[in-house]
């Protein structure tokens, strides 16, 4: 996740396919794996492969344009982020995903840090419940 903290990564190169990469990831509501992603771009008709859909995708994580989730089984997630320090409500059933940004949080992290000695501190917040469309369509 992008943090106000974090300084300005060197100009990379951008390729054909951290672009297809990052054009696919604009299209999406929620968080996709990158097997998800290859198969949906493979459906475009890119020619693109997994190896290069995970480099492309560790890039464009390196460079704060997208966020990374990693569910309880250890397989990592993506979606394309907004430029300011958020953390996201995650639905578990259909993966819609909310930005939000938390004041309270972003003191308290920063007291509990202070309160221990340490420096330099970055988070993450995600919060997982079942979105009001899923709710609804349970009942």
């Amino acid at each position: 996740m992008s943090s106000p903290e974090t300084a300005e990564a060197p100009a990379r190169r951008q390729t054909r396919q951290r672009t297809a990469v990052l054009a696919l990831l604009d299209e999406q509501d929620g968080f996709r794996s990158a097997q998800d992603l290859h198969a949906l771009l493979r459906e475009r008709g890119d020619a693109v492969g997994l190896a290069t859909v995970y480099r492309a995708l560790q890039a464009l994580v390196d460079d704060g344009l997208v966020d990374v989730l990693r569910s309880d089984d250890g397989e990592a997630a993506y979606r394309r982020c907004s430029a300011v320090h958020h953390h996201h409500l995650v639905c578990r059933s259909c993966g819609t995903t909310v930005e939000v940004t938390d004041p309270p949080v972003e003191r308290w992290a920063a007291r509990v840090a202070a309160e221990h000695g340490f420096a330099d501190v970055s988070h993450q917040v995600e919060v997982f419940g079942t979105c009001g469309a899923c709710t609804a369509a349970q009942r």
